[in-house]
């Protein structure tokens, strides 16, 4: 496949949730609200597509739509009435996102696959429609270019472009926009020969 597949999670929090690791009495859960994905070209230019993506349903355990604190509307941009309007199931976003990806590689920075598609699923009681090996964790991709370490862990979706000196693509904490910041550093890095096509294909997981 001549690309992968960059994308990216927002999820509910609240004010100090992280820090609990959403563990308070009030916090809600993790749920997810919005997946976002982007197209990176594995051949020279390592073009970056124009995002998609897809607002979520937050159903909680009881299978009610769980409420959007206004911390997440301040950070997002996303509010019960967005959600209401546009979000669709989780199944049926991940059935795109698949889609989208044709069947290839996913990657996140970092662990959204367990951080913001996992709750969701669990509490739900949904099996997740991707095989778990398609998810990978672009970090390490990182270290491949050369950063340390200790570089990689202080940066984020939304800080990547900054540490490049490139432009963001979009506003933080939007799922579409992080996940094309992401790509576009990867992009940096292949065109700039720090990072190659194959140290990518490599995280794909082997065909049987």
């Amino acid at each position: 496949m001549d690309f992968a597949t960059v994308y990216d999670c927002e999820f509910l929090t609240a004010p100090g949730a992280p820090t609990r690791f959403w563990c308070g009495p009030h916090d809600p859960d993790p749920l997810c609200i919005q997946i976002g994905a982007v197209r990176l070209g594995l051949t020279a230019p390592f073009a970056v597509s124009e995002p998609v993506g897809w607002f979520v349903e937050p159903r909680d355990r009881d299978g009610a739509i769980a409420a959007v604190d206004p911390l997440v509307t301040r950070l997002c941009g996303i509010d019960d009435a967005l959600l209401a309007r546009e979000g669709i199931a989780l199944v049926d976003a991940l059935g795109h996102l698949s889609e989208f990806a044709r069947d290839g590689l996913l990657l996140a920075w970092g662990k959204d696959d367990l951080l913001g598609l996992a709750p969701s699923l669990f509490v739900q009681g949904l099996t997740c429609p991707i095989p778990p090996a398609r998810f990978r964790n672009a970090t390490a991709l990182l270290i491949a270019a050369g950063e340390s370490a200790e570089t990689v862990h202080g940066l984020r979706s939304n800080t990547i472009c900054d540490h490049y000196g490139l432009k963001a693509p979009g506003p933080a904490h939007d799922a579409r926009a992080d996940a094309a910041g992401v790509a576009t550093a990867l992009s940096h890095l292949l065109q700039t020969g720090r990072l190659r096509p194959a140290d990518i294909t490599g995280l794909a997981p082997a065909r049987g």
